[in-house]
């Protein structure tokens, strides 16, 4: 026995000893390689032919850097840091509109609700010509643009702009700029059924807070008989307001979520501090291919923990944890530190970016090879890949004339060319898109700049082509194929008439931008909103609803 520990300790010391030499040779061979870098870029800056440009040499090879690891980490530097503290903290300081670039020119897309930039009078489609005296050409970077629109709350931007479809289209503002604080909860209330809608967009810093004011509220209705959270689109936020949300459900002390870094020891287990508002009312959370990382720890810990019926579409798969780290001039780096793991011990990271497909994008982890766990329950779920709903809703599924619409501007431009013409608001319960909007929208499309794939017609094509490659093309199924060419050829106004029901939710969204608050907006979604309606289903369904939540 004593030989036998005396070998097991000789094994162990040196499997410890070949662990260190492995290690210490990474960090070996990571020296030898970041003293080469070093040594390149001061060759480079001494004797390089030319003048190097160090800032923009060195932000790219950073970007290039990161971009080998994941998409999630990132280096800010000083002043370049909006983004993620608007992120953190919900709130940024500027004029309170989002940009975007088309055909070189930058164009106000979206004035926030009561921002400055609305206030002012700035409208979707305005061209962005002059910030402060600089010029904004078609070679202006859209960040450059963005930075100098952004600053002090309380200072002044003066911003020139060319305003489409009316008479006096050059217009000046001088805008003050203001802490924009990004509202976490656009909308909440109770329906006639009785059924208390939360949507839900980020989670920053006041996400908690707001979402237990709306249920304090919502709690005090008699009329109360369940609730549902809408997470659809929701990109995540900060992990522990996941776990403050979470709280108003489930029993003080219940473990939510843990993270754990390379480092095994690494590991910390975030649990509910607070007593909760309500562990017993029926609850349902909304989720979409949009759904991620914070979302997905409330959506998924709740899932586990069998408190709430996830209704909708398999969410994104995003389960790593990211901290920043301060770095030398102010910057910062947001870097991936670890994964998270939900209740039943699962792990929703969809993509693994330490193994790449030999085209270089990350491998992601087949249906085949997850790993079953349990509820709380004992109801089955999965690992692998974000979180699966318990109640599947299809929704119609989009083409590329719809896609088309968006992502070519025609909604947009028809929306700002409505408003023109009709600067006042209906009130919001009474706007439609009646029959002559959407006849005037078809009418405003030029068949000869709309492109669309036509599927018909391009698997013809290929069917034509077979037929020819494998010898089957006489002259008499040319001929049955001219016919069936005939049969298929799309006419534009054909396939417009079609897609009228989701044409007219696109203009309904781009038109009620221009004249609605984003609470406005959110409710005039909510009655046609098909997952909604098999939540509320579900939910004033007692029997329906528990039997979603046993063991299968």
């Amino acid at each position: 026995m004593k030989r036998y520990l005396t070998v097991l300790f000789a094994i162990l010391i040196s499997a410890g000893l070949l662990a260190m030499g492995a290690n210490a040779s990474r960090k070996d061979r990571f020296a030898r390689k970041l003293h080469t870098f070093n040594s390149i870029v001061k060759e480079l800056n001494a004797n390089y032919v030319d003048t190097l440009d160090a800032d923009a040499i060195m932000d790219k090879t950073i970007d290039a850097l990161l971009y080998q690891i994941d998409p999630y980490t990132e280096y800010y530097p000083a002043d370049n840091q909006d983004e993620i503290l608007s992120i953190s903290q919900g709130k940024y300081a500027g004029i309170g509109s989002y940009i975007v670039k088309r055909g070189g020119r930058v164009l106000i897309s979206e004035p926030q609700w009561n921002s400055p930039a609305r206030n002012v009078g700035l409208r979707p489609g305005d061209a962005i010509l002059v910030v402060n005296g600089d010029t904004v050409t078609p070679k202006t970077d859209i960040g450059d643009v963005s930075k100098k629109l952004r600053g002090q709350a309380g200072t002044e931007v003066k911003v020139e702009i060319c305003r489409p479809y009316v008479e006096d289209s050059m217009l000046t503002f001088n805008i003050v700029r203001a802490d924009i604080k990004v509202n976490p909860l656009p909308y909440y209330g109770v329906d006639i059924n009785g059924i208390g809608y939360l949507r839900l967009t980020t989670f920053n810093e006041s996400s908690s807070r707001h979402v237990r004011e709306a249920l304090l509220e919502m709690l005090a209705d008699p009329k109360l008989r369940g609730l549902v959270i809408d997470l659809r689109g929701n990109g995540g936020g900060l992990l522990e307001s996941a776990v403050q949300i979470a709280s108003n459900f489930v029993p003080k002390g219940t473990e939510i979520v843990r993270t754990r870094g390379r480092d095994e020891r690494e590991e910390r287990v975030y649990k509910t501090v607070g007593q909760p508002l309500d562990t017993k009312i029926p609850l349902a959370i909304l989720i979409d291919s949009g759904t991620a990382s914070a979302s997905e720890i409330l959506a998924g810990s709740l899932q586990d923990l069998d408190r709430a019926v996830i209704i909708g579409e398999r969410s994104y798969g995003k389960g790593l944890v990211q901290t920043t780290r301060p770095l030398p001039y102010d910057g910062l780096l947001k870097i991936t530190t670890g994964r998270y793991y939900i209740p039943s011990g699962r792990l929703i990271q969809a993509l693994d970016y330490s193994h790449r497909n030999p085209d270089g994008s990350p491998a992601r982890t087949p249906d085949s090879l997850t790993h079953e766990f349990t509820t709380r329950a004992g109801r089955v779920v999965r690992d692998g890949g974000g979180i699966t709903p318990d109640l599947t809703v299809k929704l119609p599924e989009t083409n590329r004339l719809l896609y088309n619409i968006v992502s070519d501007y025609w909604a947009f431009d028809f929306a700002n060319r409505y408003v023109a013409e009709h600067p006042e608001a209906l009130p919001s319960d009474s706007f439609e898109i009646t029959d002559s909007i959407f006849e005037a929208f078809k009418a405003s499309i030029d068949p000869s700049r709309f492109k669309y794939d036509k599927q018909c017609e391009t698997g013809l094509q290929y069917l034509r082509e077979a037929a020819k490659a494998e010898g089957y093309m006489t002259d008499s199924v040319a001929a049955q194929f001219d016919i069936l060419g005939a049969m298929l050829r799309h006419d534009l106004a054909h396939d417009l008439d079609i897609n009228r029901d989701a044409i007219i939710d696109i203009l309904d969204s781009e038109i009620s931008q221009r004249y609605y608050s984003d609470a406005e907006r959110v409710r005039r979604s909510l009655p046609g909103d098909s997952v909604l309606k098999e939540a509320t289903a579900v939910i004033l369904d007692r029997d329906r609803y528990s039997g979603l939540l046993k063991r299968n």
